[in-house]
């Protein structure tokens, strides 16, 4: 393989960055040989953000061949999307390429190169209070897309839930699928409900419940059916049910807007025959289907609430999307 001296791999895709709000992200400088390499990374950020530091000498080893490199982001007022660059230079030679591996049982083992960039969205977020628990699900990305956006977030697990201390969070957040493979959970309805009723938030995010694979777990208050209802157009319309539910005006007043540029769905796996104590937000479908009511769930219980959701957030966060990190900042504060 050919590979430049140094490569510079940013940690994330896409930053969110808030206007007064710095934003922290991390690059990655590795050498491609064990000989190492000493040099300069200079970072170079589009119009209306700063960098910092935007200027860093390296020296890479055979016995330290990586060096992580702390960013510091900020944006002004009225600031457009644009992308941060990372040039190394070494021995008068610039270059400016990420390393990716592809590595698969039934292929050669690849290293791929591409432009070292960064995409840097500017965005209007209020968040409410911020530390949070998360509860992993398989290849989720959420919990570091919050990290990004100023939420304390500590991943849990289990056991946590069944002999820690829950009050101390301001949220316990599901991933995806959390409930089909962590089977574990299922015995956990009694503190989660506990939690919630003391005046936490628990978010449940989508689970999967089909004929050959049965979702049988209690996970709200009151019982409702996970479906395999979904809207697959991403560009759907989403008509509040209630335009002055807080979900929807909470720290952030949503609108439009928010709903423009999500990619490849709305949602999936949307909620059916839930009971009174649920209330829809939004209602939502493809071209000559139905509408549905199931994809946002919010319903009072004792001190606290709780969520269920079959919108895409797992998609729209990673992808930087702001008007979904708004709306995840809403039910956060509920």
């Amino acid at each position: 393989e050919i590979l430049p001296p140094v490569t510079a791999t940013f940690d994330d895709a896409v930053a969110l960055v808030a206007a007064g709000q710095p934003a922290r992200t991390r690059v990655v400088l590795r050498a491609s040989t064990p000989a190492g390499a000493q040099g300069t990374l200079r970072l170079a950020a589009p119009a209306g953000f700063t960098v910092q530091p935007a200027q860093v000498p390296f020296t890479l080893t055979e016995a330290d061949p990586e060096a992580i490199v702390e960013l510091t982001l900020t944006a002004k007022a009225g600031a457009a999307a644009g992308a941060l660059a990372a040039q190394v230079e070494v021995a008068g030679r610039k270059t400016s390429w990420r390393r990716a591996v592809i590595d698969y049982p039934h292929l050669p083992r690849r290293t791929l190169l591409e432009p070292s960039t960064l995409r840097l969205v500017p965005i209007d977020l209020k968040r409410g209070p911020g530390r949070i628990a998360y509860v992993p699900g398989p290849g989720d990305k959420v919990a570091q897309a919050l990290r990004q956006v100023g939420y304390q977030v500590e991943e849990i697990d289990e056991d946590a839930i069944a002999t820690g201390d829950l009050r101390r969070f301001d949220a316990v957040v599901m991933g995806i699928r959390a409930y089909n493979t962590r089977p574990r959970l299922l015995a956990l309805h009694g503190p989660l409900m506990a939690y919630v009723e003391g005046g936490g938030r628990l978010i449940v995010q989508y689970n999967t419940n089909n004929r050959f694979n049965p979702l049988k777990a209690e996970i709200g208050p009151e019982p409702f059916e996970i479906t395999r209802d979904r809207v697959t157009d991403e560009a759907a319309t989403m008509e509040p049910v209630d335009p002055a539910h807080p979900a929807l005006t909470t720290p952030n007043r949503l609108g439009p807007a928010d709903f423009a540029g999500w990619v490849q769905e709305r949602g999936l796996y949307f909620a059916a025959n839930w009971g009174p104590a649920y209330r829809p937000i939004f209602r939502a479908h493809d071209a000559g289907e139905p509408p549905l009511e199931g994809g946002l769930l919010v319903a009072r219980h004792g001190k606290g609430v709780f969520v269920y959701t079959g919108l895409a957030f797992f998609r729209q966060l990673p992808a930087g999307v702001p008007g979904a990190y708004r709306l995840f900042a809403n039910l956060l504060a509920l």
